[in-house]
């Protein structure tokens, strides 16, 4: 199977703009990947959120939304699977999912198990997390989905056999990436023994992007930071 990290800019609140990415990205990897993935939250921005519940609730998507349905419509006409971070909204319940699209349909979507992707202090009963992981299948390869500190709380909660695919949102400098890289590696394998990290490129606030291939502990690929690319890897 052949995968492709799509570290591309979002731009919070820009959905149209984000869309526009989203299908840029499927344009150039059709035919180079069968499955697709981008980072945490890349669908509205991961900054898009007020902590005023009825105009997050006015942002975020649901499943059954005509932004999904064009989703699932690309996945058909690109012939590429879809993995991508998103604000869910269902019914007046909020959380930040990673749905997985593929031939048209909407084959699995997980939602973060950990409180950090929200100003907690801020927000109540509307805004949630999600139970647990589940491994899905995609194009004959077992997989499951980390977001962001999920790995950092519960990497027992998270360990897995099969591939771990760990969308993020991380605004690091450049100096704190070249700290924290390895850490995330190792962190990665005490969920799993291949993990493939996804970082979107973000100017407001600056996020560098990146993304990376993590097998037992150690970094095996990447791409550089500051560059939409994609990271291509048959598995």
């Amino acid at each position: 199977m052949r995968i492709g990290l799509a570290a591309y800019q979002c731009k919070n609140g820009d959905l149209s703009f984000n869309m526009y990415q989203i299908e840029r990205a499927m344009k150039c990897a059709a035919g180079k990947a069968d499955v697709l993935c981008f980072g945490e939250a890349f669908l509205q921005g991961f900054d898009s959120l007020c902590w005023n519940y009825k105009e997050d609730a006015a942002i975020a998507v649901e499943q059954s939304s005509a932004v999904m349905k064009q989703l699932q419509r690309w996945t058909s006409e690109y012939g590429l699977s879809l993995i991508c971070g998103y604000i869910e909204k269902e019914q007046d319940r909020l959380y930040s999912s990673c749905i997985v699209l593929s031939e048209g349909e909407i084959l699995h979507n997980y939602r973060r198990i950990s409180r950090g992707w929200k100003e907690y202090t801020r927000t109540d009963a509307h805004y949630c997390e999600g139970e647990a992981a589940e491994v899905f299948s995609l194009h004959g390869k077992q997989m499951t989905i980390a977001l962001c500190g999920d790995l950092w709380e519960y990497p027992q909660r998270l360990r897995t056999a099969s591939l771990l695919i760990w969308p993020v949102y991380l605004n690091f400098t450049i100096e704190q990436w070249e700290q924290e890289l390895d850490a995330y590696a190792a962190q990665a394998a005490l969920a799993a023994d291949d993990a493939v990290l996804i970082n979107p490129i973000d100017l407001d606030p600056v996020s560098h992007g990146g993304a990376f291939c993590f097998h037992q502990g150690q970094v095996v690929s990447g791409i550089p930071f500051d560059q939409e690319d994609i990271l291509f890897i048959e598995l």
